[in-house]
């Protein structure tokens, strides 16, 4: 049996007849046995699933980051040099990220399920000449299928029949109104999906009408299909911030291993027993390597969307936080995102005169205003648009057609109660809507006439009215006029019929001719006020924005115009013709695609990342979701978005709107920036410790740390300072940044440098009150304990440098994080207690210092945070003196 469920068949261009002969069906449908055969060979009306990893395989990937490696290596090091509590806590903090990990991804897995979810469970049929109702799954090429209002459509078909039909095609296409279908061929082969009118697709809606559709695809082979191939397909990349780590663990398992066979070698040089040098090895290579990071970044992108949730933004994937951070490129959709969602008049043309309305939404808040000063009468021109209407706003809330609404409103704007009109002029009749004659006409009682009111496209009515030529003319250019503002443009007009020659039963579509025109009326989705302010911000915060849709290419580009997006617009079709490097090269010049399928979202997102931008991508259809899953984040509308693409995103919006977006991506930058503050904190506290045996040892001196005492430091500082560092507020100016390239490293040579300034600081000054204690005391664990409590302190006045990189640590958040206070409180009282209490003295070796000491100790630790200030304003001064040379 030869079918033509070939994709290369273009059934737009088909007559219903061809299509049933290229199917081999008839409009009395399928017998059963020949049903039953096409099900053998084309299988059944399902989207395939990806056969799922093992759980077990999904553990163990969370293990196989590098720098996880090396601290479960650190965690056995520190075991067999007998130090068990830390070996516990560290695997205590691999374990936690991994169970975290696996849930993360577990979640994932659901977008594919939610996707079959979708599918209509039953279909009404025809077969051999009769209705029944059969499962959906049972469907095959060549099935005749009957819809009604509310039916979703089970699969991709030609349409055979469509009576007064529209359909909801969002979910698909990405258009935000619904489109009115026909069975009408179409010339074009290439026509986008939107465009394509006498077919239906698996999973939109039916909002209006009915229709019998031919099926000429199922299951994968549908467009819903082949968009569950896409996302099946789209593999997992990881973090901006995961590559990152992972590159600081390589470097600092390299910088370990070095350091470890360094000390343990001149200590077993210098006469040492192996053991003792081995511990003291062991020890400084597990200060060495930063196990606290994973829980302060664990702890700090928690907090981080605790903080995103109350602001309507649910992250579903801890890391996706930082990655907003780094976002180079936003594209957004346009309907709900950037705009309302909600049609609402904006112009019109009424008595000779141009008006405009203020107001936004279904909420009747707003005003009529001419163009000059007028006494016109508006309740001519707005009663149409209530009486011939299906559809009502309660309580800024639609019931019906978003178009309708509209109208509504802007009568309540101009002095109507539409309800009560409703109950004045009670309906007697009304022909409605139909895509071939392009208007709706209703039949309402007056008195001795009958008054039938009408609107529709202008156009149409301006042909059926009795207007001059002038008054036609004028009327065009007001068309025109409204037009260019990318406006969906509306007339209405009315006729009187005596009451005696109207007869409801009898052919209504004689009366369609010499209307009285009343006026025009230009709709939109207007945009959010505040997604304007939201993309001002992005471009001073160095963000492209590019907004991806599904609508007219006029229309998109008119909105972008009101938002300030800057760049060319471009269509779909254009793009078609676009190869991959001309895109690339033409990319950051574009700021809208209109008219795009699911294939061009993801082939704008591709294009981006591969050009080095960090994309994030936002979308409520499922049209939208494998653009969702390429890009580094997805965004999905919490409110209108489908379960698909909240399951493919990584960011769900509560509040659909993309100001949430920015605050998110503020939120982003402020986590990087804490996670770069612990980084450089627990770095400086490594190498100081580092650099302070190894120059002891070169020395010839004792080390001035015991292995306990090691272990204490690398406890207490990765501790509580360290995630307190986490919580930090954002610096001002945060979002006025550049984002940072995807290349970037958190250790920059400049970093390092102030790193190893830092660690030499702390290295002489340790080393000075150690070779002091040596020379003034006879007993040698003073000069341990005060070289130990001088380092201890040194971290205390370190973690205001790591709080402040560039500018004075004495800003005005120096007293906002009460925690980090607290923290670092707490790491003074528990260095007293190291030192002063007995029992702890057995443990760390440490005797009772003097107070005098404690003083000098304060002073010299003191000295990393003075000299680091004294540089940063050093800097700032060069740098003020080169501007005034470059102005002068």
């Amino acid at each position: 049996m030869e079918t033509t469920s070939q994709p290369a068949t273009a059934w737009h261009t088909l007559s219903a007849t061809d299509s049933l002969h290229q199917q081999q069906s008839s409009e009395q449908g399928l017998e059963a046995a020949e049903a039953a055969t096409r099900l053998a060979d084309f299988g059944e009306n399902r989207l395939l699933e990806a056969k799922p990893r093992s759980p077990w395989l999904k553990l163990f990937d969370q293990f196989s980051n590098f720098l996880v490696v090396l601290l479960l290596l650190a965690a056995v090091l520190a075991w067999a040099v007998g130090d068990l509590k830390d070996a516990i806590v560290i695997v205590g903090v691999v374990v936690f990220n991994a169970l975290l990990g696996f849930y993360q991804e577990h979640r994932a897995e659901q977008t594919l399920a939610a996707l079959k979810q979708m599918l209509a469970a039953h279909a009404r049929v025809r077969r051999s000449g009769q209705v029944q109702e059969v499962e959906a799954a049972q469907l095959v090429p060549g099935d005749i299928v009957l819809l009604e209002a509310g039916d979703r459509v089970p699969a991709d078909g030609r349409l055979l029949a469509a009576h007064t039909l529209d359909v909801e095609e969002a979910a698909l296409t990405g258009e935000s109104q619904a489109v009115s279908k026909t069975t009408v061929s179409l010339a074009e082969a290439d026509l986008p999906l939107g465009d394509r009118t006498n077919l239906l697709y698996m999973n939109t809606v039916i909002t209006r009408g009915r229709a019998e559709l031919l099926v000429t695809a199922t299951g994968m082979k549908t467009e819903m299909g082949k968009l569950a191939g896409m996302i099946a397909a789209t593999p997992e990349t990881s973090t901006p911030l995961q590559q990152q780590l992972d590159t600081l663990g390589k470097k600092l398992a390299i910088i370990a291993g070095v350091v470890v066979a360094l000390i343990f070698g001149l200590n077993y040089a210098q006469g040492l027993e192996w053991t003792q040098a081995a511990m003291t090895s062991v020890a400084l290579a597990v200060a060495a390597i930063p196990e606290g990071l994973p829980a302060v970044v664990t702890v700090t992108l928690a907090i981080g969307m605790w903080r995103m949730a109350k602001h309507r933004a649910i992250l579903k994937k801890l890391a996706a936080v930082e990655t907003l951070g780094s976002t180079t490129v936003i594209c957004t959709d346009k309907t709900g995102t950037l705009t309302l969602n909600q049609m609402t008049a904006r112009a019109g043309w009424f008595a000779g005169q141009r008006f405009s309305v203020s107001g936004e939404g279904y909420e009747a808040n707003g005003e009529i205003s001419f163009a000059t000063e007028t006494d016109a009468d508006l309740r001519p021109l707005l009663l149409p648009m209530v009486l011939c209407s299906e559809s009502q706003v309660r309580a800024g809330q639609l019931i019906g057609d978003p178009t309708e609404g509209a109208l509504w409103v802007l009568a309540q704007k101009g002095g109507l109660e539409p309800e009560h009109e409703q109950q004045a002029y009670p309906r007697l009749a009304e022909i409605p809507f139909d895509s071939e004659h392009k208007f709706m006409a209703t039949f309402h009682a007056a008195g001795e006439v009958v008054e039938m009111f009408v609107k529709g496209a202008p156009d149409v009515l301006l042909a059926r009215s009795t207007l001059d030529e002038a008054a036609r003319e004028q009327v065009d250019a007001e068309n025109r006029h409204l037009a260019e503002q990318a406006l969906r443009v509306l007339a209405v007009a009315r006729k009187d019929i005596p009451a005696a020659e109207f007869d409801p039963d009898k052919r209504l579509m004689r009366w369609a001719q010499d209307w009285e025109f009343l006026g025009l009326t230009g709709l939109m989705d207007p945009p959010r006020p505040e997604a304007k302010v939201a993309i001002a911000d992005c471009h001073r915060a160095g963000i492209q924005v590019k907004m991806i849709t599904g609508d007219h290419p006029l229309t998109a580009a008119a909105i972008g115009r009101e938002l300030g997006l800057q760049g060319k617009a471009i269509s779909g079709k254009e793009l078609d013709g676009i190869d991959d490097k001309e895109l690339a090269r033409r990319i950051d010049a574009i700021a809208v695609f209109a008219r795009v399928s699911p294939e061009h979202k993801v082939k704008i997102v591709r294009t981006l990342r591969e050009d080095g931008h960090v994309t994030a991508m936002t979308g409520d259809g499922v049209n939208d979701a494998p653009a969702l899953k390429a890009a580094d984040i997805g965004v999905a509308m919490g409110i209108t978005g489908t379960a698909v693409t909240k399951e493919a995103a990584t960011l769900v919006l509560t509040d659909d709107n993309f100001a949430t977006i920015v605050k998110a991506v503020k939120e982003g930058r402020v986590i990087y920036d804490n996670i770069v503050k612990f980084v450089r904190f627990q770095l400086s506290t490594n190498i100081g410790a580092i650099l302070t045996v190894l120059a002891a040892t070169l020395a010839g001196l004792p080390s001035p740390f015991t292995a306990i005492q090691l272990l204490w430091i690398n406890i207490i500082m990765d501790g509580p300072p360290a995630m307190t560092l986490g919580v930090e507020p954002a610096r001002p100016g945060i979002m006025q940044d550049q984002p940072r390239r995807q290349s970037a490293q958190i250790l920059t040579l400049p970093r390092i440098g102030r790193l190893l300034l830092y660690g030499i600081t702390m290295m002489v000054g340790t080393l000075l009150l150690f070779w002091h204690g040596l020379e003034t005391q006879v007993d040698p664990r003073y000069a341990l304990t005060l070289s130990f409590t001088t380092f201890v302190l040194f971290q205390f006045f370190n973690t205001f440098n790591a709080r402040a990189e560039f500018g004075t640590a004495f800003n005005g958040n120096f007293f906002r994080n009460g925690k980090l206070w607290l923290a670092l409180a707490g790491v003074l009282a528990l260095q007293v207690m190291a030192v002063h209490w007995v029992p702890a003295q057995a443990i760390f070796g440490t005797t009772d210092l003097l107070w005098q000491d404690w003083g000098l100790a304060a002073l010299v630790a003191s000295s990393v945070l003075l000299l680091d200030e004294a540089r940063k304003l050093v800097m700032r001064l060069v740098g003020g003196w080169r501007t005034q040379a470059v102005k002068g």
